[in-house]
C-alpha cells in the first residue's frame, strides 16, 4: 500500500515554478524554481505583490484580469497556456508560459490562484531569431538582384 505523496517536496523539487498568490495578490508560496527563474529568495517573495514579477507596463492589465478572476471564478489560463514577459530581480527581462489553477475557500470563492510558471526566455529568442532569418531569406528570394555571391 503506497502513502499519499508529499507535497512539499513534490513542490520543491519541480523544475517549474510554482506560485501561489491569494486574493490581494500577495505571494503566499514560492518554491526554489520559482527563486531560480526571478531571482528572489522565498523571503523575499513571501508577502509581497505579484507586481515584483510583472513588468510596469503591464502591470494595470495583469491586475485587471486578476481581480475578474477572483470576482468571477472563471479562468481561461486553466487549460490555455499563457505567455507574457516577466521581470528578473535585477531588472533583466524574461520570457514566460505558465497555466493557472484556482483555489477556493469553504465559501466557494476563489481564495488563491496557483501558476505552475516555466522560463522560455531562450526558446522565444530563438525563435525571434529565426523568424528574422526566415524574412531576409524570403526577401532574398523576391528579390534575387541583392543577393551577394558566395
Amino acid at each position: 500500500m503506497s502513502s499519499a505523496p508529499d507535497l512539499k517536496q513534490l513542490v520543491e523539487a519541480l523544475g517549474d515554478a510554482i506560485v501561489i498568490a491569494d486574493a490581494t495578490g500577495a505571494i503566499t508560496l514560492w518554491n526554489p524554481a520559482a527563486q531560480r527563474i526571478f531571482g528572489f529568495t522565498e523571503s523575499e517573495a513571501m508577502g509581497k505583490s505579484l507586481d515584483i514579477i510583472t513588468p510596469q507596463r503591464l502591470q494595470h492589465r495583469h491586475w485587471e484580469g486578476y481581480h475578474k478572476t477572483m470576482t468571477t471564478g472563471q479562468t481561461r489560463y486553466g487549460n490555455d497556456v499563457l505567455r507574457v514577459p516577466a521581470v528578473h530581480k535585477d531588472g533583466h527581462s524574461l520570457s514566460i508560459a505558465f497555466t493557472v489553477a484556482l483555489l477556493f475557500g469553504s465559501d466557494e470563492k476563489v481564495s488563491a490562484i496557483v501558476a505552475v510558471i516555466r522560463d522560455e526566455t531562450s526558446r522565444f529568442e530563438e525563435d525571434r531569431n529565426l523568424r528574422k532569418r526566415v524574412m531576409e531569406l524570403e526577401a532574398q528570394l523576391a528579390n534575387p538582384s541583392t543577393t551577394s555571391p558566395t
